[in-house]
């Protein structure tokens, strides 16, 4: 099955499961201070966000094309626990990555509790 060149996974560790519908966003720097927003996406209810860009054999003209460059995913951790019922330290977890190879695939794992948060490069 095609998929996106960036995905992402969201657990919440303080109670072992998914996060399930966190809001997340990636943008692409652009030079100086400029970040431009190439996708919004929400986790499923494996935690999962396999969207955020169309997959290579499936662009269009106006799909984003990965390119080698800085980019950060943005997740928004306040919404989700709010929702849930908790307070959080964080109320978004940015994460900032060079994809270095476009054409290798870039998934990007992050764990979360209400008071902190862990990531990695995955698979």
């Amino acid at each position: 099955m095609p998929r996106s060149p960036i995905t992402c996974h969201v657990l919440d560790s303080s109670i072992g499961k998914p996060a399930a519908g966190v809001r997340v966003r990636l943008l692409v720097h652009r030079g100086a201070e400029i970040w431009e927003s190439l996708d919004i996406g929400v986790t499923d209810t494996d935690g999962r966000c396999m969207d955020l860009l169309s997959p290579s054999d499936q662009r269009s003209e106006q799909s984003v094309k990965l390119e080698a460059g800085l980019y950060k995913i943005i997740f928004e951790t306040k919404v989700y626990f709010d929702k849930a019922g908790k307070s959080t330290f964080y109320p978004w977890v940015e994460i900032p990555f060079t994809v270095i190879n476009p054409n290798e695939h870039h998934h990007i794992p992050l764990l979360i509790s209400p008071f902190s948060y862990t990531t990695y490069r995955g698979s």
